[in-house]
């Protein structure tokens, strides 16, 4: 059983992070690199990459936010369905549902736009810690 574990976390590392990555078909890997770059310099330093859910998640002090690609877009979770009602009407023109914002394959959210989220979602974090 400890292998499996062993095998398990590894997944869910930032090497797990890496593979479901290298899976995502063109445009939307190169959409969600940039998606992930933002993120990483909006949040903390000391914030970890792994796979929750099977998608690509940062964690900081609880769930941060998350991101990934399907069929016909590409999705963020800013896991607080809260920020997305928040934060209307920075989110105009695109589409979003409970917790989700969708946008396209091949246009990753505008930086100002996740750093903002991300910025509330660190600060949510460290306001129950």
């Amino acid at each position: 059983m400890q292998g499996a574990k062993s095998k398990m976390d590894a997944a869910n590392t930032v090497a797990g992070v890496e593979a479901y990555l290298a899976k995502v078909p063109e445009p939307a890997r190169t959409t969600l690199a940039k998606v992930r770059a933002m993120i990483r310099a909006a949040a903390p330093k000391e914030a970890t990459e792994q796979l929750s859910y099977g998608m690509p998640a940062f964690r900081y002090k609880g769930a941060l936010v998350a991101y990934a690609a399907f069929k016909d877009h590409c999705s963020f979770f800013p896991m607080q369905a809260s920020l997305i009602d928040a934060m209307q009407d920075d989110l105009k023109g695109y589409r979003t549902s409970k917790g989700t914002l969708q946008f396209p394959l091949d246009q990753p959210l505008p930086a100002a736009l996740v750093k903002k989220m991300v910025k509330a979602r660190v600060a949510e974090n460290e306001r129950k810690k």
